[in-house]
């Protein structure tokens, strides 16, 4: 964005000389300010008498001085406008603008106006610029870029009006309509003699926040646009789950293809803090402020067995198988095959599955109960079963509760 200083003019000769950036306070098809009539008045005024010469120019005489809107009756000896300026002590800065011109000769009744230039910064067709102005308000400013084509608006503190100050050396408006913008509405008021930004903020109940922005621009029907815009800046927390991790490890006391939680995963959780900027009601930036993980996550813990199982013992000589199932015929049963049941049999049971422990509790090759029996599918007592049906029974509860169904035995053979 590019900067530049321009100068505004009341002097309609400078304006047909000048430059396109040359810029004038009187829009074209307005009514001219004050200021103006002066001019008029001048091209009447200007020419001497010639009667007398010198002396008539010299001769005492009460003129009108118009300063910047500030008008007094005074009498003067001076016979030109620089001669009278110099007199009164008035020193016009380099921007300033008097009428009718210096060399221009007083007579009584004669009118002089001095406006004093101010500077004013802008918005022109997206440029910062910097003028000097003589106009008498923002909407004599506004209208004349408005006509001469140019986009062009002013920037005026919130925080100046919020502290009882105008932001603005210019009047808003002087005897004119103002149009409001703001919150979605708009609103055109009339206002009499020469009225603040603030003061018109003030009749129309708008109040400011502290970085609302407000912004002075040409109207649609030759009026002053005041724009209020809306701004806010708020904090907006949020929260995200973190997920826990899984770790596992490694345990001798299990088979390979046994597992077990020892911990339980706990998701964490992470605090955010968003700072929001909102433009009359809607979000235009989002920025994050903090990041913290505020809740740890906890991880899940698993153990693993590393411990193989038993590989089937070989089958049982002739002589053994022999004498197992001579032992099996006499406790009325058939006997289990050399493998590692028939060895848990052996030790439970001495290989019988019709026997019964003397507490009657205890059946058959494995030593059920009849409610263990049941729960894994059995009917009836188990030492009634036939020997593979209570085998089939046995595998079935240790792939369901693991050797420790059998705790002596299945140590003794080094089952677990």
């Amino acid at each position: 964005m590019t900067s530049s200083t321009q100068n505004t003019s009341f002097d309609e000769a400078s304006q047909s000389a000048g430059t396109e950036q040359d810029v004038t306070a009187t829009a074209p098809g307005r009514t001219r300010p004050r200021w103006f009539r002066p001019a008029l008045a001048a091209a009447v005024l200007v020419p001497v008498l010639a009667i007398g010469g010198g002396v008539a120019a010299a001769a005492h005489k009460t003129i009108e001085l118009d300063y910047d809107g500030d008008v007094s009756q005074v009498t003067t000896w001076s016979g030109s406008v620089a001669g009278f300026l110099e007199k009164e002590g008035i020193e016009l800065a380099e921007h300033d603008e008097v009428a009718p011109g210096l060399d221009t000769a007083l007579d009584e009744g004669s009118v002089v106006v001095i406006r004093v230039a101010q500077q004013v910064q802008l918005e022109v067709d997206g440029e910062t610029t910097t003028i000097w102005t003589t106009a008498g308000s923002v909407q004599e400013l506004m209208a004349f870029m408005s006509a001469s084509g140019r986009e062009a608006s002013i920037m005026a503190s919130s925080r100046s009006i919020i502290d009882g100050r105008d932001p603005l050396a210019l009047p808003l408006v002087e005897d004119g309509d103002v149009l409001l913008a703001v919150d979605g509405r708009e609103e055109t008021r009339y206002f009499d003699g020469a009225t603040s930004v603030r003061d018109a903020l003030t009749e129309f109940g708008i109040e400011l926040g502290e970085e609302d922005e407000v912004s002075l621009a040409a109207g649609p029907a030759d009026e002053v646009l005041l724009k209020v815009t809306r701004i806010s800046t708020s904090e907006r927390t949020e929260t995200a789950e973190v997920a826990f991790e899984t770790e596992t490890r490694t345990s001798a006391s299990m088979f390979k293809d046994q597992s077990k939680v020892i911990q339980a995963g706990v998701a964490g959780e992470r605090t955010i803090v968003y700072s929001v900027r909102t433009v009359d009601g809607e979000e235009v930036e989002v920025t994050e402020v903090s990041n913290e993980l505020t809740t740890a996550p906890v991880t899940k813990i698993i153990e693993q067995g590393t411990k193989a199982r038993p590989v089937a013992a070989p089958a049982a000589s002739s002589s053994t198988s022999s004498s197992s199932s001579a032992s099996s015929s006499s406790g009325g049963g058939g006997s289990v095959g050399g493998d590692v049941w028939a060895r848990l049999a052996q030790c439970e049971s001495g290989g019988n599955p019709s026997i019964v422990s003397a507490s009657g509790k205890y059946h058959g090759l494995y030593q059920f109960t009849v409610a263990t029996w049941q729960s894994v599918g059995g009917s009836g007592l188990p030492s009634q079963a036939s020997a593979s049906e209570q085998t089939q029974r046995a595998q079935a509860l240790q792939a369901r509760s693991g050797w420790g169904q059998w705790p002596a035995c299945s140590s003794k053979l080094g089952l677990r």
